[in-house]
């Protein structure tokens, strides 16, 4: 990349675009819905997404081959991550965060990482122990579902090496299970009432009611019926597993990254989480942890929600990115949109704006400068319209 005054020099001689921006979705790196980084892309140019950001659960692996097909195809790469915490005063209160089933759980991200990717030993490790437990937890799964197998004598098993060996390509998840006990299944069976008979009694005589035809909802059935609270396979998480909101900042500041809060907001009813439902408390709180970047997936929100929260959060300086997570069996467009709607042009310009400061962040971080935020977390918000600049001009000399 030139220097800032070239790029800047660059950017402005050229036309204003908001380009389209996809700044969250998994791969098969955790567990996707694509089933390579290279359909992620062809998808991106037939939809004219310009700004991607891999965001993977624990897992830094796909980076580079993330970055070699960014490069070929001209769209501008983000380097994110995703973590599982906990926050145990609100886990003793009872108040859900952004995990709607499980009060104190939270979902945390991390945002423009360096790339290549660069990290303390002691952030390694830190990372490295809470991939080793969610590994472990998901291994148990695995043993427990072959022991209602073999006690309904269904000819097959599953292992962990065949799933590594064909569907896992970093970190093994309990989607990954019900994938290839679906696959395996299907296998067997070939008949609709076979197959509804196996489910059923594999779920311990709990009726099968899932459309057989579609994939996706079978291994959605199956995570609800044999993985999860209440099903047979099903393994409480260790606490080991989670790391507090401090811990996790720690891995994504050493990372070089932006600590980012990702937002479940309203669903389907109308309905928050203890925890969004008050906005001034939110900014607060995220405000006291050093959080000025927040994250919504809009396919399950309301536009009209979203919108007035989007305004809020953007009114108070924050920057606020847009995914769609494809981390889910059911393939849907790479192109973000609410529920019920399509992006409006202020939302798009919200969308890009907030993913050049990222892209700023990264080019400067490349450089040995000082990104977006500094080593506590702290942002520079006060000149987000500079960061704007720059990463528009970034993001126009990588794409064009």
């Amino acid at each position: 990349m030139p220097n800032r005054a070239e790029l800047l020099l660059k950017q402005s001689n050229q036309a204003n675009t908001n380009h389209k921006v996809n700044a969250h979705f998994h791969t098969p790196y955790s567990f996707s819905a694509f089933r390579d980084i290279n359909e992620v892309l062809e998808m991106a140019i037939k939809e004219d997404v310009k700004v991607l950001g891999i965001n993977d659960f624990y897992s830094t692996a796909g980076y580079d081959e993330f970055s070699n097909l960014c490069v070929k195809n001209k769209v501008f790469p983000m380097f994110n991550i995703e973590f599982m915490g906990l926050v145990k005063e609100m886990q003793m209160q009872g108040i859900r965060i952004n995990d709607p089933n499980n009060p104190g759980r939270i979902y945390f991200c991390g945002k423009g990482l360096d790339y290549p990717v660069s990290m303390s030993d002691n952030a390694a490790k830190m990372l490295n122990q809470v991939r080793s437990e969610s590994n472990r937890q998901v291994e148990e799964m695995i043993s427990k579902t072959n022991a209602i197998l073999k006690k309904i004598d269904a000819g097959f098993e599953i292992s962990r090496d065949e799933l590594l060996k064909n569907y896992v390509r970093d970190l093994i998840r309990e989607r990954h299970i019900a994938k290839l006990l679906r696959i395996k299944i299907y296998e067997k069976v070939s008949d609709d009432t076979a197959r509804r008979n196996m489910l059923s009694t594999i779920y311990g005589d709990k009726p099968s009611n899932a459309d057989l035809k579609k994939e996706a909802a079978v291994e959605e059935e199956i995570r609800g019926n044999l993985l999860k609270l209440g099903g047979g396979a099903f393994v409480p998480e260790d606490e080991n597993a989670f790391l507090d909101i401090d811990g996790i900042k720690r891995i994504i500041l050493d990372a070089g990254g932006i600590p980012c809060y990702p937002v479940l907001l309203d669903d389907k009813n109308g309905n928050f989480t203890d925890f969004e439902r008050d906005w001034d408390r939110m900014i607060d709180e995220l405000i006291s942890r050093n959080v000025f970047c927040i994250e919504l997936i809009p396919g399950r929100n309301s536009h009209a929600i979203m919108k007035d929260f989007v305004q809020f959060f953007r009114k108070n300086n924050f920057l606020i990115t847009f995914g769609t997570e494809h981390n889910a069996p059911t393939m849907i467009p790479l192109s973000v949109s609410c529920r019920d709607q399509e992006l409006d042009a202020e939302m798009l310009k919200v969308s890009y704006e907030s993913a050049c400061v990222v892209a700023a962040h990264q080019y400067l971080r490349s450089k040995g400068e000082q990104g977006y935020v500094d080593a506590n977390g702290k942002a520079t918000r006060e000149k987000m319209s500079e960061y704007i600049s720059l990463g528009k001009a970034v993001i126009e000399e990588f794409v064009r």
